[in-house]
């Protein structure tokens, strides 16, 4: 049975850290994120999703004074940990690129892998009656698949749209997304995502 609740749009990560060059992350997703050509599938995917009435959401990481809820349990934690001033919230590098800024209808921070842990966004989506989400972002393999998964197990029924996801490599990638297939209801291109 299909879901009646609404559909949002969860785009996450879409930070400079990230995705450009001069990011934390840079020297090892700038360079395949733009030669996929994924931003700009994904900031006309979300300004199409807004001009069908779905609200878009970005999550960005980022780790306030005090570390807020970060929890170094893994070497990816740890990392983060340690460069956290690049990641504080009004840094530049934990920024949305301008492709996607302005297309946000709200922006909300964690210090998690998913997008969905550690903040009230999961009790937004119910109170908004969202029950269905699709999912843009980088990594795929890391943020992208931790909260469709998360997301999943929380009940919502998930989508992670293929062709507005990247990952350091398209081997990882395409890995995750099979995996995503099994996990989560399908993955679906931005063009069928939309119907």
């Amino acid at each position: 049975m299909a879901d009646e609740r609404g559909r949002a749009v969860l785009a996450l990560h879409w930070q400079v850290n990230v995705i450009s060059p001069q990011g934390f992350f840079g020297g090892l997703l700038a360079g395949p994120v733009a030669r996929s050509g994924v931003v700009g599938r994904a900031a006309r995917f979300h300004q199409a999703a807004r001009a069908a009435g779905m609200p878009v959401i970005c999550t960005r990481f980022t780790i306030p004074e005090g570390e807020g809820e970060l929890v170094r349990n893994t070497g990816f934690m740890r990392a983060v940990g340690e460069a956290q001033e690049a990641f504080r919230p009004d840094a530049p590098g934990a920024q949305l690129i301008p492709e996607v800024a302005g297309l946000a209808d709200a922006v909300v921070d964690n210090q998690k892998l998913s997008g969905l842990a550690g903040n009230d966004l999961a009790e937004w989506l119910r109170a908004n009656d969202v029950g269905t989400l699709l999912i843009t972002g980088v990594a795929t393999n890391l943020t992208v698949e931790q909260t469709a998964r998360h997301a999943t197990d929380l009940g919502f029924t998930v989508h992670v749209v293929s062709d507005c996801v990247a990952a350091a490599d398209e081997t990882t990638h395409a890995a995750s997304l099979a995996n995503l297939e099994l996990t989560t209801a399908g993955c679906l291109a931005a063009p069928d995502a939309l119907t």
